[in-house]
């Protein structure tokens, strides 16, 4: 499987980077450990989460993912043979995102015990926080590096503005700057990345690292109708999907498939690393056979004439 480094680092990342989300949500520890090793056996040695992550269950706090993902590396060792990268500065649940310097210093120690790690490879900025000063949360960002406890860092939810006054802070102040931007885009949720953020972005100077990349699954196929929503647990996102157009991008997806001899998935997430702007998309994985396809989409290499039937059929325009 094919690696680039990641812009401006010494990070190798795969063409996929997998998804922790659904690590202590809808996948426990012993099959989390199952789809972990099959991911890093696959080349799929990035691993993307969130101190967050998953708070949103009954009787969760937060750092789930975090810590099953900890205990993997315990029991598996090897630590160098995998990039980890998570996030800092959601609401968890208590109304605005955190991304102050006494957060974010405590936050830290907490993901890296739970990491069963000393370092991070990329430590992010899960949500803008507009009550603290930019200066604040970069200077907390460089004390990381300083010590050790973080190698690099990037951002997520941010708007185009946000992210280079963030980097020219940083510049100005000696500071490390955000390495990496986390938007929403995937076929069917194309609009805002692409009308806000992709022309600010010079993709050799910030990678950018897309998430919902198969819109929770809506591009997978196994969703058609809304009698289909019960079959998981993220089916109550799935709905909004169900129109005109994301029926019309199925039906591209399912006949560019055929064409492949894969899966909707698998052109789904070739559809995004073909795109010049995105360094890798993410995507989780719930079942050994969803590994697979997330390795099969690194592999697949789309010709011209589909990419453009998968442009046309998801426009949004």
């Amino acid at each position: 499987m094919k690696k680039n480094t990641l812009r401006n680092t010494d990070l190798q990342i795969p063409p996929i980077i997998l998804g922790g989300n659904v690590f202590g949500w809808t996948l426990q520890e012993r099959e989390s450990f199952n789809i972990l090793d099959a991911a890093l056996d696959h080349g799929l040695h990035f691993i993307d989460t969130a101190n967050s992550y998953s708070h949103w269950v009954p009787g969760n706090k937060g750092g789930e993912s975090e810590a099953i993902i900890g205990q993997w590396l315990k029991q598996k060792g090897g630590r160098d043979q995998v990039t980890l990268a998570t996030k800092v500065g959601s609401s968890m649940g208590k109304g605005k995102p955190d991304l102050s310097k006494k957060h974010i210093l405590e936050e830290v120690d907490h993901s890296l015990r739970r990491l069963n790690t000393d370092y991070i490879d990329l430590y992010q900025s899960h949500h803008d926080d507009l009550d603290t000063p930019i200066e604040e949360t970069m200077e907390a960002y460089a004390a990381l590096v300083k010590a050790g406890k973080v190698r690099y860092i990037g951002a997520s939810n941010f708007s185009a503005q946000r992210f280079q006054a963030a980097n020219e802070v940083a510049e100005a102040g000696g500071l490390p700057s955000y390495q990496s931007i986390q938007p929403e885009y995937n076929l069917y949720d194309r609009e805002n990345f692409e009308k806000e953020l992709a022309p600010q972005i010079d993709p050799s100077q910030v990678a950018v690292i897309s998430y919902y990349s198969l819109a929770s699954g809506f591009l997978s196929g196994k969703y058609q109708s809304k009698e289909d929503l019960g079959k998981s647990k993220r089916g109550v996102g799935i709905e909004k999907y169900l129109t005109d157009r994301g029926r019309r991008i199925l039906k591209a997806l399912h006949k560019t498939a055929q064409k492949y001899h894969t899966v909707p998935a698998s052109i789904a997430l070739a559809w995004l690393i073909s795109q010049p702007k995105i360094s890798a998309p993410i995507a989780s994985a719930t079942s050994l056979k969803q590994v697979e396809t997330l390795a099969e989409a690194g592999t697949l290499h789309l010709e011209k004439e589909d990419l453009d039937v998968l442009d046309n059929a998801s426009a949004w325009e």
